[in-house]
């Protein structure tokens, strides 16, 4: 008599909680799909308590922008938790001195987003200068109100931060005829002489020049609250503040301070310091802000590279995960 063997076949959990990685279709879903993953989904941003009571079930992850401290990482460590892949850039909600200590894996995506986050400023500030929104909503109501707007020719574009994003600001800048100062610690020359860019040794000497300030610096604890109540007092005054980054690196109440004094002339951006934005937002009823939720990268074109390579990072360190 024959014996009989039964195979086991353990099949590996991922956590997906991107939101703009589930709701845009694409190559990216179908890379993920043929792997033969258990997939669970969640709408992200999640929050630690969230997490806690389920992340030992998965061996990786591809999120947004969801909260890992140090407490959630252990408790994935203790079960399968291998490989968290960011589906983006920035890495500010996640423990990664703890994620080192515990031997997890934390992966990200730079480089894929730097053409529609770009966009993306000038979409809010084109909006802003020539009252779209208005206009729009003007004429949706059967009305013909023309309201006049403003030139951003020949104005002065400081940027925070001359990577890759900053970058395709300062480009963009150029074509639209303004003059293009930056800030950066590890500045390009050879980038800053081709587009003839005005550097700044500090944020102090660039900001009382600044008809429009647009911020692309990460978030650390060295640039939270980067635009506090000092400087933005020596903002040129009526200047234009875009925020397509993180919503901390502005201090909230400064900012409405200056807002309310008609110190700034407007505040447009992408990203708050909470997110989605509660109902109660302060900033939510100023004509002058405008606030899109967290859509500078939320292209087809940008979600299919993001997406891929947030799954292709998540297979590499899972296959070196189990190769150990």
């Amino acid at each position: 008599m024959q014996g009989k063997f039964i195979i086991f076949v353990i099949v590996m959990k991922i956590l997906l909680t991107s939101t703009s990685f589930q709701d845009t279709p694409g190559e990216h879903h179908t890379l993920l799909n043929n792997q033969g993953f258990e997939v669970d989904t969640l709408r992200g941003p999640l929050k630690a308590d969230v997490l806690l009571p389920i992340i030992h079930q998965y061996d990786g992850i591809i999120c947004g922008d969801d909260e890992y401290n140090r407490e959630v990482l252990l408790a994935g460590k203790k079960g399968k938790l291998k490989v968290i892949s960011k589906y983006g850039i920035g890495l500010d909600k996640i423990d990664l001195d703890a994620a080192k200590e515990l031997g997890i894996s934390i992966t990200n995506c730079p480089g894929v987003n730097h053409t529609t986050v770009a966009e993306h400023v000038f979409a809010l500030l084109l909006s802003y200068c020539k009252h779209i929104p208005d206009e729009i909503n003007f004429t949706r109501q059967g009305e013909w109100k023309r309201i006049t707007g403003t030139e951003i020719w020949g104005k002065t574009l400081g940027i925070v931060g001359l990577g890759k994003i900053g970058k395709e600001v300062a480009i963009r800048g150029k074509a639209f005829g303004l003059h293009v100062h930056a800030y950066e610690i590890n500045p390009d020359m050879d980038f800053i002489a081709k587009y003839q860019i005005i550097l700044h040794d500090t944020l102090e000497s660039m900001l009382p020049l600044c008809d429009i300030l647009s911020l692309h610096v990460g978030l650390s604890k060295a640039t939270k609250h980067l635009l506090n109540a000092k400087r933005l007092s020596i903002l040129k005054p009526n200047c234009i503040l875009i925020n397509t980054a993180r919503g901390e690196l502005v201090e909230l109440n400064a900012l409405i301070e200056n807002l309310n004094n008609k110190h700034i002339q407007a505040y447009l951006t992408d990203v708050l310091e909470e997110e989605p934005m509660p109902k109660d937002h302060p900033l939510k009823n100023y004509s002058n802000v405008f606030i899109t939720p967290h859509i500078g990268s939320r292209t087809y074109e940008s979600v299919v590279r993001q997406g891929s390579m947030a799954v292709n990072n998540l297979l590499n360190h899972l296959n070196y995960a189990n190769n150990q």
